[in-house]
């Protein structure tokens, strides 16, 4: 069901600065209601006006005590005293009931002024409580309104893209930025589907797959800058993680027309018009080249107040309020909690009017969200709670998002493409809940989800984890399941054949905590238990056989053998970076830098987490129990460290059960407190069999092997869990012979060699 409206809920006045010889310029006001009102102006006083700005607003708009500067209140006087002139015609206009949307049309300089700062009688009219006020700057001709647009009777769809290219500081947290609009829509629900490659082609091809129309807004994330030609850019990524630049043109390339209803680049400069006005703002070229509506910032502003102001305006679109009653009340928000770059949001729109994207939660017939959230797919079998990270508090992985993702929607048949995807690493490093966040991100993907220890029983139940087409084909897939008279590998080739019940539904299959009874262990190695060897060479070889775009998903503690005559990629998780851990940190209420605990406790409760997710939501539970002694807690943990390290239990058993020589490795490549290439390890572990060391250790879950973002080569990293396991494995002459070779090593590497990469954050 579609419902037409015909135009928003601010009352529209057009103001037309029209530049009639170069000496005098007409004001022109149209209310709707009789001929316009004009006025004359001469071109002196707009030079004067713009000196002013120019030289009053930069400064004053991005002080520290910007909030209720009188110095940004007297320039807002001043704009309003320049266009209401003597008879003060224009704000009693203004001053009318639910508001006043004032479309400005003019060129250059004049458009870049800060309308939003529009004052009178001491107060600003963009975020007046009784009449707000909603600059427009309006590109295109001063014609009749465009026809009526539609609104969707259904949740906001979203199409969201960070960019965080390698290099680029200060890292953004977009996750935070994504967690808020889901909190702010969760009462009416908003389909928020995520570009997670950051790339220009990620973009081209997630709007071109869901078609003209689908989307109600495009949301950018990121950083923008002026390029040293002058003109705004948008930092996006490379195919690789790197940075690349993209102007407005290259984003409307990539849009190729699929333009949603709101265009929100939310990036520093995005709404500054370089050179002061002389040329247009990133935001007003993307309108000109067919975006409806664009929000851009006029300077720098900070992450709190873009993802606050985001989660406001989306809150309000998804509850079916007009687009432009929307960004009024965002912008009232920053206002009311003080944040000093509420007015440095601008809007640009073609002349469609700023009408309701979706209609309000109880409209009869309105469609809602199907899909259950990833995480609720990973519940224990006993509590039945969620044993992941939710969707709102998933915290980094960028670049092993990228890489798998990429390695799941290869094409059948193409070039690197495989049947499964095996996430490894020690426990707690959020293999679980990595495979959440690939659940979400690929929500074409119908899902089935298994826990520990899968036998052909259990395997038939994915009949009761899948949303069939419909019932004849649910029917048929549970018969072939069921038909054991048939080799399974027959029945797996029937079920995901093009013409079979999963031809045209492409699932994920994940297998999680798949070490717990999957799997047994032979001469010092993991192969697949007797009941999985049945099952997952014959899932693979179903895939691989019909040119399914379905998929499996194993998190798993140990690597073991790839069936055979199967493509299967690994990804092996590292210990959380440093700014990975700060958002995480962020999102734990007890060590939070806000958090009431002692910070002493915090700090030194975080250094025992040694980066690893798990841990840091154990401890932050541990540190607000009040049963214990606040002044003793920190050396409990201390003291008792295998109660809150459960790692290192198991850890021990590994660890002991290696060889000498293994072991010493190990306390070598721990020296070193950052993932080192495959160069250094052999560099520090001069040993014959160095190779098989490493293979070995790296399959065990003892060391963590990841991949540099810059050669796409492994790097490895010994966990700081085992770290008071391995050091008095060495000797003092050991120890300082391999510290000798690890700094050659890498003096080499990090700053002999121009090309080789920087040591990871």
């Amino acid at each position: 069901m579609r419902v037409e409206t015909i135009v928003g809920e601010l009352k529209t006045v057009e103001l037309e600065i029209f530049e009639q010889t170069p000496d005098y310029a007409e004001l022109r006001l149209s209310t709707g209601e009789g001929r316009p009102k004009t006025r004359g102006v001469v071109k002196a006083a707009v030079g004067d006006l713009i000196g002013m700005v120019e030289r009053d607003y930069g400064q004053h708009a991005v002080a520290p005590e910007v909030f209720g500067s009188p110095q940004l209140r007297d320039l807002g006087t001043s704009l309003a005293t320049f266009l209401d002139g003597d008879d003060r015609w224009l704000t009693p206009v203004l001053d009318r009931p639910h508001g006043t949307t004032l479309r400005i049309t003019t060129a250059g300089r004049l458009r870049h002024l800060p309308w939003e700062l529009l004052a009178a009688d001491g107060s600003y009219l963009t975020v007046a409580g009784h009449a707000p006020l909603l600059p427009v700057r309006t590109v295109g001709t001063n014609t009749a309104l465009k026809a009526p647009v539609t609104v969707g009777n259904r949740p906001l769809r979203v199409l969201f893209m960070a960019t965080s290219p390698e290099g680029v500081e200060p890292v953004l947290n977009y996750e935070a930025e994504e967690a808020a609009i889901l909190a702010a829509t969760s009462r009416t629900g908003t389909d928020l589907v995520v570009e997670e490659s950051g790339t220009l082609d990620g973009l081209r091809f997630l709007s071109r797959d869901h078609g003209a129309g689908y989307f109600d807004v495009l949301h950018l994330s990121g950083h923008a800058t002026i390029s040293r030609n002058g003109q705004p850019v948008f930092l996006v990524e490379d195919e690789f993680g790197g940075r690349a630049y993209a102007t407005a043109d290259q984003i409307a390339q990539a849009m190729a027309g699929y333009w949603p209803r709101l265009v929100f680049v939310s990036g520093c400069l995005t709404g500054n018009a370089p050179d002061a006005g002389s040329f247009p703002s990133m935001s007003e070229s993307l309108v000109r080249a067919g975006a409806p509506a664009v929000l851009g910032w006029a300077l720098p502003v900070g992450d709190v107040s873009a993802t606050e102001f985001a989660a406001e305006l989306y809150r309000s679109l998804a509850d079916g309020v007009s687009l432009d009653r929307a960004i009024v009340e965002a912008r009232r928000h920053l206002y009311q909690r003080k944040h000093g770059n509420w007015h440095l949001l601008r809007v640009y729109a073609d002349r469609s009017p700023l009408a309701a994207m979706v209609t309000p939660l109880h409209t009869k017939g309105r469609a809602r969200i199907h899909i259950r959230p990833a995480d609720q797919e990973f519940l224990d079998p006993q509590t039945q709670l969620s044993r992941v990270a939710a969707r709102a508090t998933f915290v980094g992985r960028r670049r092993v998002i990228q890489r798998c993702l990429h390695t799941l929607k290869q094409p059948p048949g193409s070039h690197g493409t495989v049947q499964a995807l095996v996430l490894h690493g020690m426990g707690g490093l959020g293999k679980s809940s990595l495979g959440s966040r690939l659940l979400e991100r690929m929500p074409t993907h119908q899902r089935a989800v298994w826990y520990g220890r899968v036998d052909l029983t259990r395997f038939r139940e994915l009949t009761t984890k899948i949303t069939f087409p419909a019932m004849e084909q649910h029917i048929e897939a549970t018969k072939l399941l069921d038909n054991d008279q048939a080799p399974l590998l027959v029945r797996l080739r029937h079920l995901l054949h093009v013409d079979g019940p999963l031809g045209q539904t492409p699932c994920l299959f994940v297998f999680d905590d798949f070490e717990e009874g999957n799997l047994d262990e032979r001469d010092g190695t993991h192969v697949l238990s007797a009941e999985m060897a049945d099952i997952l060479p014959a899932l693979l070889t179903a895939i691989r056989d019909t040119g399914s775009s379905s998929r499996v998903i194993i998190t798993s503690r140990y690597r073991f053998p790839p069936p055979a005559a199967t493509t299967v990629a690994v990804e092996s998780l590292e210990t959380l970076t440093d700014v990975e851990q700060t958002k995480k940190i962020w999102n734990l209420p007890n060590l939070r830098p806000s958090s009431p605990i002692d910070p002493d406790i915090r700090n030194r409760a975080i250094a025992a987490s040694a980066g690893n997710p798990r841990l840091l939501d154990w401890l932050d539970l541990i540190v607000a129990d009040t049963s214990l002694d606040i002044d003793g807690l920190i050396t409990a943990i201390e003291n008792e460290a295998d109660r809150f390290r459960r790692e290192t239990i198991l850890a021990k058993n590994l660890l002991s059960s290696q060889t000498p020589d293994l072991q010493k490795m190990l306390a070598k490549i721990n020296l070193v407190e950052l993932p080192i290439p495959a160069q250094t390890v052999k560099a520090v572990h001069n040993h014959p069999n160095a190779a098989g060391h490493l293979e070995r250790a790296v399959q065990l879950g003892l060391i963590e092997q990841g991949t540099d973002p810059e050669t796409h080569k492994p790097r490895y990293y010994v966990s700081n869990v085992l770290r008071p396991l391995i050091r008095p494995l060495l000797t003092d002459d050991e120890y300082t012979h391999a510290c000798a070779a690890a700094a050659r090593s890498l003096h080499k590497l990090w700053l002999t060699d121009p090309t080789s990469p920087k040591p990871a954050s």
